[in-house]
């Protein structure tokens, strides 16, 4: 079996960087850039903010049409602001699990620091602190921050530790591999019929997801999978672990289909006898 390769210090600093789970597998999560989070930021301060002055122009109305104090206007005027820019941004977050309606035309979420789904606690606070970053500067303090952050989180993601999580992600078709050129003369002779389905699931899923392991993880599980597969091949082949697999795949996909292929002609064959009326019966 091939050497697994060392991890020099770059790739090492890298893997810190990424959120993995307990497989070591490094999870495809992208934050929201800074341009983006800023646009989701002005739609959310005009619909919050607009809301608000509607929110307090009615409520002067409603007092001076009522009769009421003049005193009470600023009291009311705090309530609205508390029911605006804290309440209603809370609540949204929390109903929609991180989206509001400029991170939803952005297209981003806001999630804890492990990629979970925010909590109340995580909304409020974020909405406590946004008061004063977003709608006491205008944006500016939240922008200052986001700046010197990698993952453009203001001031109220690092109290909160949530970030903004970019979920339009162009989706691709995985790409379909052959067998190895180094073990197509053994791919005409080997017999991977006995193998198990799940076991040959579980190769395949190794198979597709291999490039975002970590090397050392690659390496070990690749050899695990090897070495039970290798019970129900023959002839062993001498060559890496994962080349090894790669081959077992590639020659059960081709062999299925071939089989498909033939129960579909025997099907088309036999099409008239199965599908075909007794004799003298009208066709409608």
């Amino acid at each position: 079996m091939a050497r697994p390769p060392a991890i020099d210090s770059e790739s090492h600093q890298d893997y810190q960087d990424e959120l993995l789970t307990g497989e070591a597998v490094a999870l495809d999560l992208r934050p929201a850039s800074f341009v983006l989070r800023a646009a989701g930021a002005a739609i959310d301060f005009i619909v919050y903010f607009g809301g608000l002055m509607a929110f307090v122009i009615w409520i002067f109305s409603a007092a001076e049409s009522a009769g009421l104090d003049p005193a009470l206007a600023p009291a009311l005027s705090i309530a609205a602001m508390v029911i605006c820019l804290v309440g209603i941004p809370t609540v949204v977050e929390l109903l929609t699990q991180g989206k509001s309606l400029g991170k939803l035309a952005v297209g981003a979420r806001i999630v804890r620091d492990d990629g979970g789904a925010i909590g109340m606690r995580h909304a409020l606070i974020r909405s406590l602190v946004g008061v004063l970053e977003l709608y006491f500067t205008f944006g500016a303090f939240a922008a200052l921050v986001a700046l010197f952050s990698t993952r453009s989180k203001r001031l109220g993601d690092l109290v909160a530790g949530t970030y903004s999580q970019y979920e339009r992600v162009p989706t691709h078709l995985p790409a379909v591999l052959g067998v190895p050129l180094a073990l197509q003369e053994w791919a005409r002779t080997a017999d991977v019929a006995r193998m198990p389905d799940a076991l040959a699931r579980r190769i395949a899923h190794f198979i597709a997801q291999a490039p975002s392991f970590i090397p050392v993880t690659r390496d070990r599980l690749a050899r695990e999978l090897a070495t039970e597969a290798s019970i129900y091949v023959s002839p062993i082949p001498h060559v890496p672990a994962e080349l090894f697999l790669a081959a077992v795949v590639a020659i059960r996909r081709e062999r299925e289909f071939a089989a498909l292929q033939l129960q579909k002609v025997g099907l088309a064959r036999l099409a008239p006898v199965l599908e075909g009326l007794p004799h003298g019966f009208p066709q409608r």
